[in-house]
């Protein structure tokens, strides 16, 4: 890493009083996490650090085993201040109220003697409460979502610290530690904080970080797993990270209604041995007797993956609501996420693809997708 960027870094970090930190809509577990290091780091340097983000698929859920920050927000609006300035060289403020009406608000201002003059009153452009934006994860400043939708603005007047390890990133900060060899955003953030003050990593900043690479590498077993992860895993278990916890958590320890729906979605599932694809259907009475949500789909779908380890092609549909068939594939390849993309359609999320067919019952939709996966050479 060089040194010449981390010294960037360190100057735009350590310059600030306050730091937005930013991660994509429904993020992955190697973004929620490293966001956490991140926040529990400038804490210790007396930096205050707000994470904004939006997850209606409630990812972060699965770490709740790990402490939580406190300034959380799913929506960054008031984040702005606009002035009204007054100058009082020749005429003092003695007073200043304001009154809030249903359409207006307005402020009375009293002055010493006579009357204000115009001159002296100014609109003082608006001031954001953050002085340095930090992008963990993110291709563009629009996988944020809802929080680039609502506010962009900022997102252009504030500079911008990109951190990514992901090959379509889109260089969009004014600052980009973009290292393409990484297995996670959270092995990035570990050689940071190592090089700039190594001493402020302590246990929990140690176990979020462990808990980040062993997310993005799923336990050290996927290809993305580098000798480096392996060495920054070490380091950060000597630092006290409990690497028996975090699998635990992640891997073993399930809630009732995931083990419900796991097990009903099981009882259906389907194995072509040609296309080495594993299927299964989920209807609207699986998630009501499990007491679960479409929410929870993506990680019944890694369990699938889990323990099929010949497939390469995993799929659940589900009814989103009546007459709206989601799908979602997993992939053994990230690269594979393209040519289904390419054959069916629908929207990549990392090495996952989903995808949305209205008007047709999930029958049809199983068979019109296992067709068209057939035309698709590897």
């Amino acid at each position: 890493m060089a040194l010449e960027l981390i010294q960037q870094f360190e100057q735009l970090l350590f310059k600030s009083k306050s730091v937005l930190i930013v991660i994509p809509e429904n993020p992955d577990g190697d973004a929620i996490i490293s966001a956490r290091a991140m926040y529990f780091f400038l804490e210790k340097k007396e930096i205050i650090p707000t994470i904004a983000f939006f997850d209606s698929s409630k990812n972060e859920e699965k770490f709740s085993f790990l402490p939580r920050p406190e300034r959380v927000l799913n929506d960054i609006s008031g984040t702005c201040d606009f002035v009204l300035s007054f100058k009082t060289t020749h005429n003092k403020i003695i007073d200043v109220k304001s009154e809030y009406l249903p359409d207006e608000v307005r402020v009375y201002i009293t002055p010493e003697r006579g009357s204000i003059n115009p001159r002296d009153f100014s609109f003082i452009p608006a001031h954001y409460k953050f002085d340095l934006i930090v992008f963990l994860g993110s291709p563009d400043k629009e996988s944020s979502g809802k929080i680039f939708e609502k506010n962009p603005d900022i997102f252009y007047e504030v500079p911008i610290v990109n951190i990514d390890c992901h090959s379509n990133n889109e260089n969009f900060g004014q600052l980009n530690l973009i290292f393409l060899t990484a297995s996670s955003v959270a092995e990035i953030i570990f050689e940071l904080f190592e090089k700039m003050e190594e001493k402020n990593i302590d246990e929990i900043i140690a176990n979020c970080l462990l808990a980040g690479i062993i997310s993005a590498t799923e336990s050290f077993q996927k290809k993305n797993t580098t000798p480096k992860a392996m060495q920054i895993a070490a380091k950060l278990m000597d630092k006290g990270a409990d690497q028996q916890h975090i699998i635990r958590w992640l891997y073993k320890t399930q809630s009732l209604h995931i083990l419900k729906l796991w097990g009903r979605v099981m009882a259906r599932l389907n194995w072509d041995e040609e296309l080495k694809i594993v299927w299964s259907l989920v209807s609207v009475e699986d998630f009501v007797q499990s007491r679960s949500s479409y929410q929870d789909i993506s990680l019944i779908l890694e369990k699938i993956k889990e323990n099929y380890s010949t497939g390469k092609i995993f799929l659940i549909l589900y009814y989103e609501k009546k007459e709206v068939v989601v799908g979602m594939i997993k992939c053994i390849q990230p690269e594979m996420v393209r040519s289904i993309i390419g054959a069916i359609g629908g929207e990549a999320k990392q090495d996952m693809v989903e995808f949305r067919i209205e008007g047709k019952n999930i029958m049809e939709v199983e068979e019109e997708i296992l067709k068209k996966l057939k035309t698709i050479v590897w």
